[in-house]
């Protein structure tokens, strides 16, 4: 590899053994939803995830819907949700036909602030969204705290923080209902792909007979002697992940360690390498918790003009991105509230690359073209 070649901001890391995988359900001539790979990955989730129940669907955001729904959200509720964020949170609340209500995150770390939430809360409130922003954690101790006070429920939307804790408990079981999202950036990943994990098997059950359009899973019912007809109780949706994605990402648990590694090296060596830049903030993570890292967000100074920035780096073949949203001020949403930390986070952060398939050369590359690019495109102090 030469110092020309090409950076991509996130690349999956799919080998052969999940290519292997794949080849097994392919001879097993069942590679549709609910099958027995399908339900032998929701097992492996739920040992994993030390959860009474996991439901296996096609991303995190019908795994957002469907604890909507099974928590009895009606039109017209409102549903507080995390601000900095792909805003699959707020779409999920519109889906079940409530109101999302934007709460402002911590400067610090880009997680939900608890004291948002609680000065949040109204008559029409019946639930929380949190997110663990890029992979960090939110803060889960005093969120359950304003839940449990308010009797509200808590959603964890852990879609980018598989392999991150919380005061030693794993991203996806840190409130009652946690979803997790498998898709090509994600620190595992099955392309696409996404779950719901949940301490109520009552709850689970419901989530999974609505993935499947409302009725239990075909493939048990090809094995039940006779002719079985599916009974429709309730209106369902097509969630279903196919039992090819899944045999992926029995693969891709069991890799969880190995990968997370990799990327905790990465950012200890971007931390080096950016930590001294005055140009620049890199992330922060809290003592009583442990980051996934499926992004590297850093923080422009306001004197530096981020696109140029970019400009300069994709020009150089690094690839970056804005990082993520403020979804208060996006139009679909046509928000008057104001979350001002949220805001300048969107302005102001930057991605650069980081998965498991970097190289510490390539993280020494990017970090040198990146202070170089804030020098030429800062303005000067006054």
């Amino acid at each position: 590899m030469t110092t020309t070649d090409p950076i991509p901001l996130v690349h999956a890391s799919l080998g052969a053994r999940e290519l292997a995988a794949v080849a097994e359900v392919f001879a097993s001539g069942w590679p549709a939803g609910q099958g027995p790979r399908g339900t032998a990955f929701e097992r492996q989730l739920a040992e994993h995830y030390g959860v009474g129940g996991a439901v296996a669907v096609t991303n995190c955001g019908a795994a957002l819907h469907l604890a909507l729904l099974a928590l009895g959200v009606q039109p017209g509720d409102e549903v507080i949700v995390a601000d900095y964020t792909f805003p699959a949170p707020a779409h999920a609340v519109r889906y079940a036909g409530a109101v999302p209500v934007f709460a402002d995150v911590r400067p610090d770390t880009g997680t939900i602030d608890p004291q948002a939430v609680a000065d949040l809360i109204g008559p029409r409130t019946v639930g929380v969204i949190a997110v663990d922003t890029v992979g960090l954690p939110a803060d889960y101790t005093e969120l359950l705290a304003v839940t449990g006070r308010h009797g509200l429920f808590l959603v964890e939307d852990a879609a980018c923080a598989v392999g991150a804790t919380y005061q030693g408990r794993p991203a996806g079981a840190l409130a009652p209902v946690g979803c997790l999202s498998f898709h090509g950036r994600k620190g595992v990943t099955s392309g696409e792909g996404g779950a719901l994990l949940t301490a109520d098997p009552a709850l689970a059950a419901d989530a999974r007979l609505r993935s499947s359009f409302g009725i239990a899973p075909i493939f048990d019912q090809a094995h039940i002697v006779g002719l079985p007809v599916p009974v429709f109780t309730e209106i369902g949706y097509n969630y279903k992940l196919s039992d090819i994605a899944a045999a992926i990402m029995q693969v891709q648990l069991g890799r969880i360690g190995e990968l997370l590694s990799r990327r905790n090296a990465l950012a200890a060596r971007y931390a080096e390498l950016l930590g001294g830049e005055e140009l620049l903030t890199v992330p922060h993570v809290p003592r009583d918790r442990t980051h996934s890292w499926q992004s590297y967000l850093v923080r422009l100074d306001p004197r530096v003009d981020r696109a140029a920035v970019a400009a300069d780096l994709r020009a150089q073949g690094i690839g970056c991105g804005h990082g993520t949203w403020a979804c208060h001020v996006q139009p679909v949403y046509e928000s008057k509230q104001t979350c001002p930390v949220s805001a300048d986070l969107f302005e102001h952060q930057l991605g650069i690359p980081m998965h498991a398939e970097l190289s510490m050369d390539q993280v020494e590359r990017v970090s040198a073209a990146l202070c170089t690019a804030l020098r030429v495109h800062a303005r000067p102090s006054r």
